[in-house]
């Protein structure tokens, strides 16, 4: 069976955006990964193969989506974990319209 759309985010994209964040946590915001962790509802285990790239593999180099991260990142410290799901629905919307993750499908929308 082909992988669908929605598989291909939840194994390819929600890593790139989970790790995306964490790492603009750490670097923008100061914060450790043990902090990290807690805001994204994480292990701090998860942080570390994100942060070292065992996870999340694409590269994010679009500079409009980094500073979008980096908004995220600051609205989930500020908000906390009420505002991962928002923002990282926000950042994968955000991702696929730019053609970030490559998703070939007539059945989906880019909203």
């Amino acid at each position: 069976m082909k992988q669908t759309p929605c598989e291909y985010l939840i194994w390819n994209g929600i890593p790139v955006i989970r790790r995306e964040i964490a790492k603009s946590m750490i670097n923008d915001f100061k914060l450790n990964q043990r902090q990290t962790a807690e805001k994204l509802g994480i292990t701090p285990a998860a942080v570390s193969q994100y942060i070292s790239g065992k996870r999340g593999k694409i590269e994010v180099k679009d500079k409009e989506i980094l500073n979008e991260i980096y908004i995220s990142a600051k609205t989930i410290i500020e908000k906390g974990d009420s505002a991962v799901v928002p923002e990282t629905c926000r950042l994968c919307s955000l991702m696929r319209k730019r053609s970030i993750f490559s998703i070939p499908c007539d059945l989906c929308s880019t909203d």
